[in-house]
């Protein structure tokens, strides 16, 4: 019997390539550890992440979810009391609206 589909048959359609495209990808290590905390508080402070999360280096990792195409938003406070002490110029982390992708990763235009 032969096969009467039209096309390639190691070919994808179309709307598979756009579902592939459009699917968050796999984070692990410290990387889930962050997505999974802006996904859960909504924000974090820089200073949390590292003192009291042992992710010693949290602007990487928030960095590294960026390239990825999270949409990982960054506030700078000019102060915040964190251990009875007066921080200043720390960065609070948020997940922007949609989380995945940032707006413009797909087309290219992501920074």
């Amino acid at each position: 019997m032969t096969n009467n589909k039209k096309g390639r048959s190691n070919e994808s359609s179309p709307k598979d390539d756009f579902t592939h495209n459009h699917r968050p990808p796999v984070v692990t290590g410290q990387c889930a550890e962050v997505l999974e905390l802006l996904r859960t508080e909504g924000s974090v402070l820089s200073f949390r992440l590292t003192a009291e999360l042992a992710i010693p280096e949290a602007a990487a990792r928030v960095h590294e979810l960026r390239a990825r195409g999270f949409n990982v938003l960054t506030t700078i406070l000019p102060q915040v009391e964190f251990r009875g002490r007066i921080r200043r110029s720390v960065a609070r982390y948020s997940l922007g609206v949609p989380h995945w992708p940032a707006p413009g990763f797909l087309e290219g235009g992501a920074a």
